[in-house]
């Protein structure tokens, strides 16, 4: 596999069509390596449109989804992230590639361990991993100025936007079923948030998501 060119096609068939136009996250998708952050045996998928098993039933977001993310996101170098779901570490070397600090929290230690080798492996000093479930909420780390869910959730954990500092934004795939809504909230005030929706799509729901209230008869 040609590799440099699996990424190129990557970026020009399956990510700017999908809307993700602006210049720095296509900069950075072709520089940070998809393909060493994917297990070995789905090496050759690396820049496929689909997810990627990871074990424990989590999965790799798709390209375009990652893109959208980050684009919505506009990471700033000064700015503070938590990451809730590590995975493949991918997607935190994004954000790290961006960011002053990344904090990612991963509920399974073998994943947590395999991103901790990757990210020493390639130079990254500004993620600091963490062993636990932050599906909810995460009351280590203080305030942040960016949180991003990588697995769904049916309810937003509204606990995170107290976590937000002003200005701030948490990115989260919100529902059930075959479609949900990737969003946006923004911390516009203290105590005051914005809602924006992105895009519809479906992404494994993190473990101990929180859920509606279930009524049986």
């Amino acid at each position: 596999m040609d590799v440099e060119q699996a990424r190129f096609n990557m970026v020009e068939q399956q990510i700017r069509p999908w809307e993700v136009l602006d210049p720095k996250v296509l900069d950075l998708l072709s520089k940070v390596k998809r393909e060493d952050f994917v297990p070995q045996v789905y090496r050759s998928l690396a820049f496929v449109d689909m997810e990627i098993p990871l074990g424990h039933g989590e999965q790799m977001w798709p390209p375009r989804v990652e893109a959208r993310a980050l684009q919505a996101l506009q990471v700033q170098g000064h700015e503070r992230v938590l990451e809730v779901g590590t995975g493949s570490g991918y997607f935190t070397a994004l954000l790290a590639s961006q960011a002053n600090a990344v904090i990612s929290v991963e509920l399974h230690a073998d994943l947590k361990s395999e991103a901790d080798r990757k990210f020493h492996a390639h130079g990254y000093t500004n993620i600091q991993t963490r062993l636990g479930d932050a599906a909810r909420d995460w009351t280590d780390d203080g305030a942040f100025d960016v949180i991003v869910l990588t697995g769904s959730s049916p309810l937003l954990p509204e606990a995170y936007l107290h976590r937000l500092n002003p200005g701030g934004r948490l990115f989260a795939v919100i529902g059930e079923g075959v479609i949900m809504s990737a969003r946006l909230v923004t911390c516009v005030a203290a105590g005051a948030f914005r809602h924006d929706s992105l895009f519809e799509t479906k992404v494994k729901s993190l473990d101990n998501a929180l859920e509606p209230e279930r009524f049986s008869f």
